[in-house]
């Protein structure tokens, strides 16, 4: 397997980007109700989550300020997760597969990774 490692760069960025694009496309259907049957009232939190997910999601994806666009996003996750998902259930609710979660941690953990490693390639961070 030591000839996937030349790709490490190459297969992290096409995550950041293919994340990016999913968590964004989150945000376009809460903010503009597209292939959705909910719309939040605008200003409320869930619109506000709808928002951070829409720009985060996109800063990730093309690699502009990516790390704080990251950080920002896993901490959305956080929130969701502990207030929409879990809500300090104790028994089988604690659980992510029960409780319906287990996007929520995945997308946090990977924006915190993200948030860790940067853009590092195909972004607009990029030095060149």
């Amino acid at each position: 397997m030591n000839q996937l490692a030349k790709y490490t760069d190459h297969a992290y960025a096409l995550m950041r980007i293919v994340v990016g694009f999913m968590f964004a496309f989150h945000g376009v259907q809460k903010i503009f109700g597209i292939l959705s049957e909910f719309q939040p009232a605008v200003g409320s939190q869930i619109w506000i989550g709808g928002l951070i997910e829409l720009i985060g999601g996109f800063l990730v994806m093309v690699g502009f300020k990516t790390r704080w666009a990251a950080f920002i996003t896993s901490g959305e996750m956080v929130v969701a997760y502990f207030q929409f998902h879990w809500k300090f259930q104790f028994g089988p609710e604690f659980f992510p597969a029960i409780n319906k979660g287990e996007m929520a941690v995945l997308y946090c953990f990977v924006f915190l990774f993200i948030a860790c490693r940067g853009g590092v390639k195909w972004c607009l961070d990029q030095k060149n």
